[in-house]
């Protein structure tokens, strides 16, 4: 029986190039989104799996852990993610648990439904999780998307404790990248250009950047690895190369 990489969020422009990686790789996936029609053309492009489904929907887990069915689960990505960018008079309610319920819980949830199939993989499992640069660097009009991003970073301290030594968990922790999720950013030249040159490495991410470390994390180079949060950056988070 084959060991599958469920990755959710499949669709994104994260975790679409991690899905089209490892099945280059020979991996099977299994892809998770909401976007029906862009999932079945994606499911079709790299022969996989896929499951139609909401992560702010409980069911959708147990609906995913149904089509996988016995197959042991040797890698989980959750590859979901907001970026709500409000001042503090701004952000509502809605916007905080909005946030939370898709970075952090449904993070929980994915990882809880499907932990007995990750126990069964024969040479253990890696769980890949998104946190942020800035759930560490503290940026205006950011609360809310950081303190959710703060609570996926506790989530893989508490679960690679844990869930050690079978399951590995780790998160990656990119600054801005090209993608759509990020478009209202993207989208406006002088913009990039202005937070390009913030970073020491002078350019905004691409999904292969982000990808390339998740792919790591998911393979047997990375089996010492785990309850690490590691930035994708271009120094951001660590570096000041001007004044």
């Amino acid at each position: 029986m084959t060991d599958r990489t469920i990755i959710y969020g499949g669709t994104g422009g994260i975790g679409s190039e991690i899905a089209r990686a490892l099945a280059r790789a020979g991996r099977a996936v299994h892809l998770v989104a909401r976007d029906g029609g862009r999932l079945a053309a994606l499911g079709a492009e790299i022969g996989c799996g896929v499951t139609e489904g909401d992560v702010t929907d409980p069911a959708t887990f147990d609906r995913v852990v149904q089509d996988v069915g016995d197959s042991p689960v040797a890698g989980l990505v959750y590859a979901v993610g907001t970026i709500t960018l409000k001042p503090l008079a701004r952000l509502t309610d809605a916007d905080y648990l909005s946030d939370f319920t898709l970075n952090a819980l449904g993070a929980a949830r994915a990882v809880r439904a499907h932990l007995p199939a990750m126990q069964r993989a024969a040479s253990g499992a890696s769980v890949v999780l998104f946190s942020s640069v800035a759930a560490r660097q503290g940026f205006a009009n950011h609360a809310s998307i950081a303190m959710a991003k703060g609570a996926v970073e506790g989530l893989v301290l508490s679960l690679g404790a844990e869930l050690a030594p079978k399951v590995r968990v780790n998160a990656v922790a990119p600054s801005l990248t090209d993608t759509p999720l990020a478009a209202g950013m993207t989208s406006n030249e002088a913009m990039v250009k202005a937070i390009a040159g913030l970073h020491a490495l002078p350019r905004i991410g691409t999904p292969v950047d982000i990808a390339g470390l998740a792919v790591f994390l998911l393979g047997e180079g990375a089996s010492w690895i785990t309850g690490q949060v590691i930035g994708v950056d271009g120094g951001r988070s660590t570096l000041r190369t001007k004044g």
